[in-house]
């Protein structure tokens, strides 16, 4: 059954018009188009007090901005940011270094093990899920990925590569070589 129980598929969701084929009606519509150069914030803005991969974001986040500026405070307030992301990383298990280049709008909403080389490059409003390895292979050169990537769950993206815009990458593929904006790798991508 499409959506889950029957049960379920009987009772539209409130706010939907009833009629006799409402899961296949929602199929129609289409959903706004999340942008790939405009970051939203609000993706990355905790819900909840334990809410470790956006906890995790949010003391990167404050490093940075505080790393930029001169003072006792600001130096105080860097050695906080730290110790909040020792926190948060042991919590959660991923490796997300300080100092990496995040675009703004990063959903990662199981971030235990997640592993992102300090050299890679991330776009705006991406999604990564768990144990998902961004790094580098043999030799020099990290992956640069677009703006609004969905990455799947294990999927590991070596080497020194470029993910497109609006691209998809599935669950435990391996990409070795550059997938076009819009494309989705499955399997392993050479």
């Amino acid at each position: 059954m499409l959506f889950g129980s029957s049960r379920r598929a009987a009772h539209p969701p409130t706010g939907i018009p009833h009629s006799a084929t409402w899961p296949f009606d929602m199929m129609d519509r289409t959903l706004p188009e999340i942008s790939a150069d405009i970051a939203d914030w609000s993706r990355e803005q905790p819900r909840q007090f334990w809410d470790p991969g956006r906890k995790l974001l949010l003391a990167i986040r404050n490093y940075q901005a505080w790393r930029a500026r001169r003072g006792l405070l600001p130096k105080l307030l860097c050695k906080l940011a730290v110790l909040r992301h020792r926190f948060w990383s042991v919590v959660t298990g991923a490796d997300i270094p300080l100092t990496c280049r995040i675009g703004g709008g990063l959903l990662i909403p199981h971030p235990n093990g997640i592993v992102i080389h300090p050299a890679a490059e991330i776009g705006v409003n991406c999604l990564i899920f768990q144990q998902v390895t961004i790094g580098s292979r043999e030799g020099p050169g990290v992956p640069l990925i677009g703006g609004h990537v969905d990455i799947g769950a294990g999927a590991k993206i070596l080497g020194a590569l470029t993910i497109g815009n609006h691209a998809r990458i599935g669950a435990n593929a391996v990409v070795i070589t550059d997938v076009g904006p819009g494309q989705t790798a499955v399997g392993l991508i050479r």
